[in-house]
């Protein structure tokens, strides 16, 4: 197998959730690049579309599943969707996300619980699912933060704590089904990409955040779906329970 061979995903499926937009539809759309088909869940029907055209534009295969991650039921159903489809499941990526910047004196209960069950827990119900029909060989990569490394100027407690959470969520896993089970666990920590979730920042923020950023500007989505691809690919095969940065350098400023 040649090196560029190794980064192919011929004759896998992939499962990205959040895949209606920002990150997500650039994950998917490399994976059907590299030559994965792919399952796509996301609370927006409608946008799943769009993204399910970008897959098949790129020749391979693709189902769009209502899902809301947060209930176990709905990611146990994209799961067997995946496999009705396509006969199995390789590759899982647990994209589906929020960004919130609440004062922590002001930020409620609920507000708080919201986050970390969509950042944290529903990985944990996805990853579940998955690992119950994959086999060796598989790949889970959980999308964190660096806001889980670092903090970035805002107050985003639940956030920070959720992608916190996430790292160490995906360490766990990796131990207990590397070995166990040859799946291979690991997390991305994405600097700032701009998407659908950072149009909320003010722009003097984004002016301090490019400041630390040594490489002198924002992320592209295809920089990170490339990484991605690595953890996803027999390139990465010798990697489980990381979390790697693609940041611009912003953990060293």
């Amino acid at each position: 197998m040649s090196i560029l061979d190794r980064f192919r995903l011929d004759n896998r499926v992939a499962i990205v959730t959040g895949a209606s937009s920002g990150l997500g539809v650039a994950f998917a759309k490399a994976l059907a690049e590299a030559g994965a088909d792919v399952a796509l869940g996301a609370r927006r029907e409608d946008k799943l579309v769009v993204t399910r055209a970008l897959v098949q534009a790129a020749g391979r295969r693709a189902i769009a599943v209502r899902t809301d991650v947060t209930r176990p039921e709905d990611c146990q159903a994209l799961v067997e969707a995946a496999v009705s489809e396509f006969g199995k499941v390789d590759i899982l990526v647990n994209n589906a996300g929020v960004g919130t910047a609440v004062p922590a004196v002001k930020e409620t209960p609920e507000q708080f619980r919201a986050v970390i069950d969509l950042n944290l827990n529903a990985c944990y119900w996805m990853a579940q699912a998955c690992a119950k029909v994959m086999k060796p060989g598989s790949s889970i990569i959980n999308i964190s933060s660096i806001l889980g490394l670092t903090t970035a100027g805002l107050p985003q407690a639940a956030y920070s704590a959720s992608k916190a959470g996430l790292i160490g969520l995906t360490r766990d896993l990796a131990q207990q089904w590397t070995s166990r089970r040859g799946i291979r666990v690991n997390a991305l920590a994405p600097g700032f990409f701009a998407t659908e979730m950072t149009e909320q920042y003010e722009p003097a923020y984004v002016e301090r955040t490019l400041h630390r950023v040594l490489v002198g500007r924002f992320g592209e989505p295809e920089e990170i779906a490339a990484a991605l691809i690595f953890l996803a690919s027999d390139a990465g095969a010798y990697v489980t329970g990381i979390t790697l940065p693609v940041e611009g350098g912003i953990l060293t400023s």
